[in-house]
């Protein structure tokens, strides 16, 4: 055991040096964002779903826009009524 100890430490240390460089780097990055779960390139097969989603996506906040914009109107007519349909004070 006397004789093996002065080669592990030189050796561990090397190896340390050599996981911290590799890890540091972008393939270290790559695996930090796999375990934190984004994925920025999605492989190619899903690319047409991906596209089409997107463009649903757009299509639903379009509507969703004409919504608001409807309702804000419907807002504005039924306050007016309510205002128009009360006694004045003192009457």
């Amino acid at each position: 055991m006397g004789e093996i100890a002065p080669f592990l430490v030189p050796i561990t240390m090397f190896l340390t040096v050599g996981a911290v460089l590799i890890f540091r780097g972008p393939l270290g990055k790559a695996i930090g964002e796999r375990i934190a779960g984004g994925s920025r390139h999605l492989p190619s097969e899903h690319a047409p779903e991906t596209e089409a989603l997107r463009a649903e996506v757009e299509e639903l906040r379009w509507r969703l826009g004409e919504l608001e914009e409807r309702q804000d109107f419907t807002e504005r007519i039924l306050a007016r009524n309510r205002e128009g349909g009360q006694l004045p004070p003192g009457s």
